[in-house]
């Protein structure tokens, strides 16, 4: 029997090819359903950059991202048969609550696959938007698991597939953002900003300036840890990761899809900050005229861009939705150019802001963990106090590693400091302290274990 992943690639061999005619009929489609997104001038950012910054607001549909848009695009094509055979799809949660909506819009039953890892509140909303009409099913760990699942069920059913981003009505849908930003700006921006998981986004967005507003720069943000985009293009073809951090959700795709590699492949330019291929200089813009870049985030400073996000402008963004506005802070923008960053999702669980603060703090350098082996003698606690740490160091976490017997086992010690520039005088304190301590770097198994 062939692989089941090979029947979605057999159904999209005959769609036709993406284009800036198929991203404005589809405009058309779902202008019924979609109200527009507000197009947001940042005053913070742009005072950060120096540049004129908007926000698209994707967060701000019925479905908190963008993913509405392809998927209401697909499903709304549908035939009569391909509608009675109900839908199937994998989704690591936004793109299937674009798929309940439509089902349950259009009376169409749909069983939606997602990773065990999906939050909480996108399972929830799935169920909210799909109702009835969408059974939903948790399986395996990633994105990729969940599209094995889904395509073993549309072997072994028939039902119809709805791809998140690997299909040219997917990509289309997703495209229409660019067209709606171009008429809502009413001129050509110079850099567009887009998050990269799957690829759809970037594809559609990208593909639409590439024919009608030509000059504007593409940025391609994804995250560091499922860089799948970034190893594409430098594979020179979709390649899958051997593993990936799943932290941001809806970016965190192993391989991208083949539809929009092949549109991506065709805006030219290259990968920014990869070790085998030249950097971002500064006297080399990403808004340059026309340019395209794909570049990599750190999920901690995409922590802290949804943070200040929240404090500042008052937008819950998740990780995947903080992406594009993160990237500003690690480019070279030119001043006085206009950058539009996509703000392509508000899904996002409440429980996770503790991991969030905690991603953040370490990004910044603000957060470290020792292990530190107390002498077992009155004082030692109070010494490692007055001795080790500085006035503005305050220990967040302590914790002995072995909870059962507390003379032979080290203490776990979180330490969060006042200012980053304060870890130097921390460490030259603690070597020239009686006590032992270690301090865990954030790469090393015994950091991932112990935190």
């Amino acid at each position: 029997m062939s692989n089941p992943l090979d029947v979605l690639d057999a159904l999209s061999e005959s769609r036709p090819a993406l284009s800036a005619d198929e991203i404005d009929a589809a405009a058309k489609r779902i202008a019924t359903i979609i109200e527009p997104t507000p197009l947001q001038h940042s005053p913070r950012l742009s005072a950060r950059t120096g540049a004129r910054v908007y926000l698209k607001r994707e967060d701000l549909t019925v479905v908190r991202s963008y993913k509405l848009r392809g998927a209401y695009n697909l499903i709304v094509q549908l035939t009569d048969a391909e509608r009675a055979a109900g839908v199937v799809t994998a989704s690591a949660g936004n793109h299937a609550q674009g798929v309940a909506f439509a089902c349950r819009a259009m009376r169409i039953k749909g069983r939606i696959y997602v990773p065990t890892t999906t939050p909480k509140q996108k399972r929830d909303r799935i169920r909210v938007h799909g109702g009835e009409y969408v059974e939903l099913i948790a399986v395996g760990e990633t994105y990729d698991a969940a599209a094995a699942a889904a395509a073993d069920d549309v072997a072994r059913t028939g039902a119809t597939v709805v791809p998140p981003f690997d299909d040219v009505r997917t990509a289309a849908g997703q495209g229409t953002i660019a067209a709606e930003l171009l008429e809502q700006l009413g001129g050509a921006p110079d850099l567009v900003v887009v998050p990269v998981g799957g690829g759809g986004c970037l594809a559609g967005v990208g593909t639409y300036l590439r024919e009608r507003s030509p000059r504007t720069g593409i940025l391609g943000v994804e995250p560091a840890g499922a860089a799948s985009m970034t190893a594409a293009l430098v594979a020179g073809g979709p390649v899958t990761l051997p593993e990936i951090d799943p932290f941001v959700d809806g970016a965190a795709v192993r391989r991208i899809g083949d539809v929009p590699f092949a549109a991506v492949s065709r805006f030219g330019g290259r990968v920014v900050s990869h070790a085998s291929l030249p950097l971002l200089t500064a006297t080399e813009s990403p808004s340059g005229a026309g340019a395209f870049r794909i570049m990599q985030i750190d999920e901690g400073a995409i922590c802290t861009t949804m943070l200040e996000l929240y404090q500042n402008e008052g937008i819950i963004a998740e990780p995947a939705g903080a992406l594009a506005a993160a990237a500003l802070a690690e480019v070279d923008i030119e001043p006085g150019s206009t950058v539009v960053c996509l703000v392509s999702g508000g899904n996002n669980d409440v429980s996770r802001y503790g991991e969030i603060i905690e991603r953040s703090l370490v990004h910044r350098g603000l957060k470290h963990y020792f292990l530190v082996d107390f002498p077992q003698e009155p004082g030692a606690l109070r010494r490692f106090l007055d001795e080790v740490l500085g006035p503005d160091d305050d220990i967040t976490l302590f914790e002995y590693v072995k909870r059962n017997n507390r003379e032979t086992g080290a203490a776990l010690c979180g330490i969060e400091l006042g200012e980053p520039g304060g870890l130097a005088p921390l460490l030259r304190r603690m070597d020239a302290s009686p006590i032992q301590c270690e301090r865990l770097d954030p790469g090393s198994p015994a950091y991932r274990y112990l935190t």
